[in-house]
């Protein structure tokens, strides 16, 4: 897969790309990730991106022009159109499935927005769909930029070492993910669950679904009401419920 990133801020975004799983994925050519500094592409001789916006309002608005330049080099070179995202607070909130989708595509052009925005005939002409990393806002679009980047890159193939390492984690699966822990096996009188060191595969299994089951229940109870659940998991989320119950009858 190819993600390019337009923004004015590339070390910022190249300091990351660089950096850990992505940026081994990167020298192994299993992920190709390319930072391009908006700047580079305005004709303007001062290398202005921006202007004020017409009607007023406070702050400067980034220019149409420069960005679709960038654009316009990018889809030269790949001979084709990458799927393009702005990254914006008015955006459709980002979430695993919206990742696992994004990484069936062949190429990716984010759009890092800066100051009060980007002028809306340049959405208009190029972007196909928006994305908010959350309901707040940020100074710049880098930091979603980065992490669309980073949790669509880890999907692909060979970024990591098994398919498994992102199956069996929160949210991938509906639910979020079971406890898990490593050695020592005591640490601060606090010990692993037996089951985990019993070697028996089967009911290793059944701990981590019914552990998941419980995280999600007491965590993200509304995730539960998307998830599709067997028989058993209803029957131990009822026993979960009947419980909790009782521990509060308990307490009156």
């Amino acid at each position: 897969m190819r993600i390019d990133i337009a923004t004015l801020f590339v070390e910022m975004c190249e300091s990351v790309c660089g950096e850990s799983i992505i940026g081994r994925a990167c020298r192994g050519g299993y992920l190709d990730v390319r930072c391009h500094r908006i700047r580079d592409y305005t004709t303007d001789k001062h290398n202005r991106v921006d202007d004020t916006p017409y009607g007023g309002g406070m702050g400067m608005l980034m220019q149409a022009d420069p960005i679709y330049r960038c654009y316009e080099a990018v889809t030269k070179e790949l001979e084709k159109k990458p799927h393009v995202i702005y990254l914006s607070p008015q955006g459709q909130v980002f979430n695993q499935k919206k990742a696992v989708e994004l990484s069936q595509r062949e190429h990716l052009f984010l759009i890092c927005g800066h100051y009060e925005g980007v002028d809306q005939r340049l959405l208009d002409e190029i972007v196909d769909e928006e994305i908010s990393i959350g309901d707040y806002v940020l100074t710049g679009g880098e930091l979603g930029a980065l992490v669309v980047m980073d949790a669509v890159a880890r999907l692909c193939e060979n970024v990591l070492a098994d398919e498994v390492c992102f199956t069996d984690e929160s949210h991938f699966s509906g639910l979020l993910e079971y406890p898990q822990y490593t050695k020592p096996a005591v640490w601060h009188g606090r010990e692993v669950p037996e089951v985990l060191t019993s070697g028996h595969h089967k009911k290793i299994r059944e701990w981590q679904r019914e552990r998941a089951l419980e995280n999600t229940w007491r965590k993200r109870p509304d995730m539960l009401e998307r998830c599709e659940l067997t028989p058993e998991d209803k029957c131990f989320l009822q026993t979960l419920e009947e419980r909790q119950q009782e521990e509060n009858g308990n307490y009156r």
